[in-house]
């Protein structure tokens, strides 16, 4: 009897031993399933659009619970080709029309939610300790200078809007043993930080954010196609409705006061 009685205690403890453990592990689980985001976004962007995104990373965060976001930066036109090569991604923000639309003609994109977010200029700069006074794209000698900076014109929106302008000005020929090429807008930034080019072309923006360059020049308009910045969602995306609200919220009031903020139109 004794024995039976202490078999059935044995039997009592051991079920609720594993039920606790049970309890525990979903408890464990629940909690795992809690801290784990809903969405975890990437978003592809254009190297001109670094600080205006690191600045709303935080504030759009912590207005939609559940999504975190995730760059990538770089040149439209490599960011583009990636993405056509297979590479993940949620949103795309272009420097460029043209990059977008290559990409809306491949129906890579969510037609409905492609939107014009900002717009930009060009800008003609030097070190900000050089004593180079010309105040025109217009004035620039091929043979007073050593090296002019400017985006590997390919691939980089950049650099086929300086390419526009110096055509325009029948200076793109007479100008190309000179050329330093830059990988994104912001190398070409960083050539003429350091010293390493007379001159650089950039947008507005990207000089706004730095003491190390003085601008010299902005380019005419009508010299280059408009500098137009886009955004899409990718038809790809898994977290769709995430990738929308990121979207809405660039171009909503939070999004347009930091684009003003850091220089872009």
């Amino acid at each position: 009897m004794k024995r039976f009685s202490f078999f059935t205690l044995f039997i009592s403890l051991t079920v609720l031993l594993v039920g606790c453990s049970d309890t525990n592990e979903t408890e464990k689980s629940g909690a795992v399933d809690r801290e784990k985001p809903e969405a975890e976004l990437l978003i592809s962007a254009a190297a001109s659009l670094t600080d205006v995104l690191e600045e709303l990373k935080g504030p759009f965060e912590e207005a939609h619970e559940g999504i975190t976001v995730t760059y990538n930066f770089g040149s439209s036109g490599k960011l583009a080709t990636t993405i056509e090569n297979g590479a993940p991604s949620d949103v795309f923000l272009s420097a460029s029309s043209k990059d977008m639309n290559d990409m809306e003609d491949k129906e890579l994109l969510v037609k409905e939610s492609r939107k014009d977010f900002t717009e930009n200029a060009l800008v003609l700069i030097t070190h900000k300790d050089s004593n180079r006074t010309i105040s025109s794209f217009e004035d620039i000698d091929p043979a007073a200078l050593d090296h002019l900076a400017v985006g590997e014109p390919e691939s980089v929106p950049v650099g086929r809007y300086t390419k526009e302008t110096l055509e325009s000005l029948d200076l793109w020929e007479s100008l190309q043993e000179k050329l330093v090429l830059g990988s994104d807008v912001r190398q070409v930034l960083t050539h003429v930080e350091m010293g390493n080019a007379d001159y650089g072309v950039v947008y507005s923006s990207d000089a706004f954010i730095t003491d190390d360059v003085k601008v010299l020049a902005e380019a005419n308009a009508v010299w280059h196609e408009p500098i137009v910045y886009p955004g899409a969602v990718f038809a790809e995306s898994k977290h769709q409705d995430a990738a929308q609200q990121f979207l809405d919220y660039l171009t909503g009031e939070e999004g347009k006061e930091t684009l003003q903020k850091f220089g872009f139109k």
